[in-house]
């Protein structure tokens, strides 16, 4: 009984000393849990040689690929690119919702049908180091551009 007894006060002592070291002395300005925020940490890639700049990017880059491979086995199964983003859905791993909305976090997805193919763009809504513009066609390679909206002479996306 007086080893439980003793477990208690020291238990009990250690609340208290605990409660002591948060309470601010007297005078002392009011503590607040808002702490400076650090500046954002440098991108971490997603896989080896991925060209991304920014997490808006990686999740740009990765909703182009999608619409593309999509685009790949809707054109196997019908022999025909898809006439628009909705077509799509339930291609590959395209699902509605990514093909309902042209909003994609800090990117605007731009689609367009021509005649034997597609564009697919994404546009940023802030152009800036960590939001180049994406162009895509039917033949699959992704182009980027820092400076002006993307199109299939800017410089490759590796």
């Amino acid at each position: 009984m007086t080893r439980l007894w003793a477990g208690a006060l020291v238990l009990g002592a250690m609340a208290t000393l605990s409660v002591r070291a948060q309470t601010p002395e007297p005078g002392a300005p009011p503590a607040t849990s808002a702490t400076p925020s650090a500046p954002p940490a440098p991108y971490q890639p997603k896989f080896a040689g991925d060209p991304a700049r920014s997490e808006s990017e990686a999740q740009a880059l990765g909703y182009m690929r999608v619409v593309l491979r999509a685009q790949r086995e809707y054109k196997k199964r019908h022999n025909k690119f898809a006439e628009s983003l909705p077509a799509l859905a339930g291609t590959g791993s395209l699902t509605k919702r990514m093909a309902r909305s042209n909003e994609r976090g800090d990117y605007t997805v731009g689609f367009r049908n021509q005649k034997d193919g597609f564009i697919l763009i994404m546009t940023p809504k802030q152009m800036d180091s960590e939001h180049r513009s994406f162009y895509a066609e039917e033949d699959g390679v992704i182009h980027g551009d820092d400076q002006k909206a993307a199109d299939a002479n800017s410089p490759k996306v590796k």
